[in-house]
């Protein structure tokens, strides 16, 4: 994964779902090549609940830049102080880590971002297929004459752990008085209603686009993986943003 960082954070010693413990420790002996939908989707539903162990160290930063929290899978008759992730949320949130499931081995089995555990928190999953958000991977802007509500996110849709990780990110890439809002397009039409966070930011900011789309890719890394946003000029919206 990458240099490694002595951090330590706090653990419980109490026991996780022993069903799902089963359940994941089976699902690890399948082959990288044969994991399909289903075995994505079992991992996912019993990830969270299982027993698993602390990584030596409990803390990398990855080749990605990010900081993860590091956590095994055990073997039948292990010895070992039980971690279970939904149990750590909180902490890992406040520390801003995401989690990486067995880096020790060649391949990690996954990673989760810091994004996909603020879904855990806010949805009860990791992943979101179907939300009020745009389609992310589109690309986004407001229209000259499109008629938009404007409004701030609450704390279930950006918490405030999340809003102080943006905010420093923002702020050490060169944006001094990083804002945000959330806008609501076709607010009219319940079918067609859709919505996305914008940042008080353009390419024009910043030395070179190219840093323009580093910065915009490392805010994915904060948030849910369905969330759609974009950057806009601050003057463009009347009344709109509010400091991250």
């Amino acid at each position: 994964m990458g240099k490694t960082e002595n951090k330590r954070t706090e653990t419980h010693g109490s026991f996780g779902d022993l069903e799902k413990t089963i359940i994941i420790n089976n699902l690890m002996r399948t082959p990288f090549e044969q994991r399909n939908q289903q075995w994505r989707a079992d991992f996912l539903a019993n990830i969270a609940g299982a027993n698993l162990k602390l990584g030596n160290p409990e803390v990398v930063m990855s080749n990605d830049g990010y900081p993860y929290f590091q956590l095994e899978t055990v073997n039948t008759g292990e010895n070992f102080q039980a971690v279970v992730l939904e149990r750590q949320l909180d902490t890992l949130l406040e520390h801003g880590f995401g989690v990486v499931i067995n880096a020790q081995a060649s391949q990690p089995d996954w990673v989760f971002s810091y994004g996909d555990l603020v879904n855990l928190k806010i949805n009860k999953e990791f992943y979101t297929d179907k939300s009020i958000f745009s389609n992310p991977k589109e690309q986004q802007c407001i229209g000259k004459d499109e008629d938009i509500l404007v409004g701030q996110p609450s704390e279930e849709i950006l918490p405030r752990s999340v809003r102080q990780y943006i905010r420093e990110f923002l702020q050490e890439s060169g944006v001094k008085n990083p804002k945000v809002m959330l806008i609501a397009r076709n607010y009219t039409d319940e079918k067609s209603v859709s919505q996305d966070l914008v940042f008080n930011m353009v390419p024009a900011q910043f030395s070179s686009e190219k840093d323009f789309d580093r910065i915009m890719k490392s805010l994915s890394w904060f948030l849910p993986k369905h969330y759609s946003f974009f950057g806009v000029d601050e003057m463009s919206v009347e009344n709109g943003f509010q400091p991250v």
